[in-house]
């Protein structure tokens, strides 16, 4: 694999793609071209008058082509703790995975809950070039959980939304207050729900393998109490909310009766609740040490359900970068979280290729979803839109090898794993920022 970066935007010619868009349901064989930043024109027979005069040729062989991923859970650890991430390395991983934009958490050092740091993070993405970054503000200073942050500001500075990262807001009385704060601004505010006290000293999913290896259980209830708290927040407010990286199947349901009953309340998964169960952590396998953590077998069959029904609303890669010092330690001193931005779209794959759901709902989950949610101008295939594309093979087969990924740090619940679909390449604002080699 090697990175390939046009230095400005010109114009590519996209012949013999499959396109597959979910924002209107096109899945054709067809063509696209490119003009500077945004798509000129899309569609079968594009090109049947002959080719765009100055265009670069890109000849797909009947690869998908759809638009760039949007991920929006992503630590990128820069400021402050680039051993771990840093925005370059970030955006080099995420353009190996087809992401073109991602919504990176505000659990910085310093926090993002200051318009500096919003700014910082701005100008240090733009002038790394690669995958668009877009930040979340803090909902309270300092991520303490006490005093709201200046969100106003915030969103002006540019924060697309608002959540104190790997923490639940744990006053019910604050959480109150943000709720009203964002409904009278149309702010949103995306909450990790999970009970601190609860899962404080845990270390893996609390049940029968928890005790038999000894470690100290987190309970499906410390997840199922915030969501159900904050459901409730909802209905008395009458604020958007949504719930990041939902993992069990209790949690499932009250997020499925919400809706029913008409709940502004929208959420994501992460590929890990899908596809793994709390049996990978094996032999105390600290790279599948996550928060919050895996779950039995019936969850991860709940999480896919929900994702079929839509109960779910998008998928999001919850790229937690650790060094490896961090992991390498017994399993209860180890540090939680996995690395996920170039596993995203091949382990979301499965979801297609086990029969659970269409090509188009899987891409609708990775893309349109997920932008429309978070308001990002991105996640569609269309003239006047971004020229942000990902190509890729969806049958290709590879092994996930950690030291083969482009992420700083390599801690992924993945390691070794075989998968099927693989991105050859990656384009932002027309740019080629990434293509797969053989």
């Amino acid at each position: 694999m090697t990175f390939h970066i046009d230095p400005e935007a010109g114009r590519l010619a996209f012949t013999g793609a499959r396109l597959v868009d979910p924002a209107t349901g096109l899945d054709a064989i067809g063509d696209l071209l490119t003009e500077g930043e945004t798509i000129a024109g899309c569609g079968p027979g594009l090109f049947a008058g002959g080719m765009p005069e100055g265009a670069t040729v890109i000849d797909c062989a009947g690869l998908c082509l759809s638009p760039g991923l949007v991920d929006v859970r992503v630590q990128v650890r820069e400021p402050g703790e680039e051993h771990k991430g840093t925005l370059a390395s970030t955006g080099r991983s995420a353009s190996a995975g087809g992401v073109t934009s991602m919504v990176c958490l505000p659990n910085t050092l310093p926090v993002i809950d200051d318009m500096s740091v919003v700014e910082f993070v701005a100008r240090r993405a733009r002038s790394v070039g690669l995958t668009k970054v877009y930040p979340y503000g803090a909902i309270t200073q300092g991520l303490a959980g006490r005093q709201l942050a200046e969100l106003g500001m915030l969103a002006e500075a540019g924060a697309v939304a608002f959540t104190d990262g790997v923490r639940a807001v744990a006053d019910a009385q604050v959480m109150r207050q943000a709720l009203n704060y964002a409904r009278t601004f149309g702010l949103l505010l995306v909450e990790h729900p999970e009970e601190a006290s609860l899962a404080t000293d845990g270390d893996m999913n609390a049940g029968e393998m928890a005790t038999r290896l000894g470690l100290a259980g987190i309970p499906r209830e410390a997840e199922v109490i915030i969501v159900e708290r904050d459901l409730r927040l909802v209905e008395l407010t009458g604020s958007r909310l949504h719930f990041g990286h939902i993992s069990t199947g209790q949690s499932v349901d009250a997020i499925r009766a919400a809706k029913a009953r008409g709940l502004p309340v929208t959420c994501d998964t992460a590929p890990p609740y899908f596809a793994l169960n709390e049996n990978a952590i094996g032999d105390y396998r600290t790279f599948a040490k996550l928060s919050p953590p895996l779950r039995t077998e019936m969850d991860r069959q709940a999480i896919v359900d929900a994702l079929a029904d839509g109960t779910i609303d998008a998928i999001a890669s919850d790229h937690a970068p650790q060094d490896e010092d961090a992991k390498r330690l017994p399993f209860g001193q180890a540090a939680f979280g996995g690395v996920g931005l170039e596993t995203l779209l091949p382990v979301s794959l499965e979801l297609y290729h086990n029969g659970h759901l269409p090509l188009l709902q899987v891409l609708a989950l990775l893309t349109v979803r997920p932008a429309d949610l978070f308001g990002l101008a991105a996640g569609r295939l269309a003239a006047g839109a971004a020229a942000d594309l990902t190509l890729f093979d969806p049958d290709r087969a590879w092994r996930v090898r950690e030291y083969e990924l482009y992420s700083k740090s390599k801690n992924t619940p993945f390691d070794y794993r075989p998968v099927q679909g693989r991105v050859v390449m990656t384009v932002v604002d027309g740019r080629r920022v990434f293509t797969l080699d053989d």
